[in-house]
């Protein structure tokens, strides 16, 4: 998984399938002119690609909410009106991919990478905006924001909705052209009160910070309608995993390789590091259900990076490299692969102090 000459960006994206509307995992290398896609197979990147995607005439949707389940998505329609679903591990990864994609998309053309950074530095609300109106349409069955259950710090609470799911809904129904611009609009809701903080993270900000960041574009910040109360769950339905392994900040997502315990085969899952209390979980990124198929406590485990000469005891297949190894305290060993030296230690480094 080196990085190769006139690669723009690589790693790993959930692809939707063409024919069977499946959604499965692949590697992703973006040229100047097209993005390549390959499948990823016991453990090592295919030599040839599996398909391309050419850039020149594409359109790019970012955010894209036409699966309410899958709110991390690009949608790129080609030249010739094929649409292609792409889905990233967080909102910062998705907007560095629709960032790159998009410079790539315009690379020859520079007038419109001028207007691109002109749209995205301006800063103009919509006139005679309606707050009213605003809050009419996330109501909306259909096309409003979509209202979940989510833990916050052990609290368990219904019917919110994430600080960047509010901007990323704004942006795409039209009400903002930038995030800049959503947050501001997500402010004016909230000083309005049409919204309000519900948990930590947003509840301290709108506290403690300057005026300009009350309102926060992020992930981990719950937010809810005002006159909803704060409805807890019952406890018929808990979640699967205790509610406090879940309910720790989150430190840093992404996509990585693990070997499975029973079959020995490398699957992509999608790796959740969480703090106070410090768990890791690991997600099925092709499933659309948002629960872990596994996860530890991390107290007490052993974090280590494997060497690259040769496969390490306990590790089967050939596997591209990049491997790391955590023991729990239970001796239960976890053999990983980043997709590069630089992933892994980043890796090892956020782990390390948790253990």
């Amino acid at each position: 998984m080196q990085e190769a000459a006139g690669v723009l960006k690589e790693g790993f994206l959930v692809k939707r399938g063409h024919v069977v509307h499946n959604w499965k995992v692949r590697w992703f290398v973006l040229l100047q002119d097209k993005l390549l896609y390959y499948k990823f197979e016991g453990g090592k990147k295919e030599s040839s690609p599996k398909g391309r995607i050419l850039l020149d005439g594409c359109t790019i949707t970012c955010p894209c909410l036409e699966y309410e389940n899958r709110p991390l998505l690009i949608k790129l329609r080609t030249k010739t009106n094929t649409d292609y679903f792409l889905e990233c591990c967080s909102r910062e990864e998705r907007d560095s991919w629709a960032l790159d994609i998009t410079g790539a998309i315009h690379a020859g053309h520079p007038v419109q990478v001028q207007e691109l950074h002109r749209m995205k530095n301006s800063f103009k609300l919509l006139e005679n905006i309606s707050l009213h109106h605003i809050v009419d349409k996330m109501r909306d069955s259909s096309t409003g924001i979509k209202l979940t259950r989510n833990l916050e710090q052990g609290n368990r609470y219904k019917e919110t909705f994430t600080g960047s799911a509010l901007v990323d809904w704004l942006i795409s129904n039209n009400f903002a052209v930038s995030r800049f611009e959503a947050v501001t609009l997500a402010s004016m809701l909230m000083e309005e009160n049409f919204t309000k903080p519900v948990g930590t993270r947003s509840i301290e900000a709108m506290r403690y910070s300057d005026l300009s960041e009350q309102f926060l574009d992020d992930s981990t910040a719950l937010y809810m309608f005002a006159e909803s109360s704060k409805k807890m769950l019952s406890s018929k339905e808990e979640l699967q995993f205790n509610i406090s392994e879940l309910s720790g900040m989150i430190v840093k997502q992404g996509f990585l390789v693990k070997q499975g315990h029973k079959r020995k085969n490398w699957k992509v899952r999608k790796f959740v590091l969480r703090a106070e209390p410090a768990f890791l979980h690991y997600y099925d990124p092709t499933k659309e259900e948002n629960k872990p198929v596994g996860g530890f406590s991390l107290r007490g485990c052993l974090v280590s990076a494997l060497e690259d000469n040769g496969v390490p005891a306990g590790v089967k297949g050939n596997v591209q490299g990049n491997l790391f190894k955590i023991i729990t305290k239970n001796d239960i060993h976890y053999y990983i692969q980043a997709s590069s030296k630089a992933e892994r230690t980043q890796w090892i480094e956020a782990i390390k102090p948790l253990t």
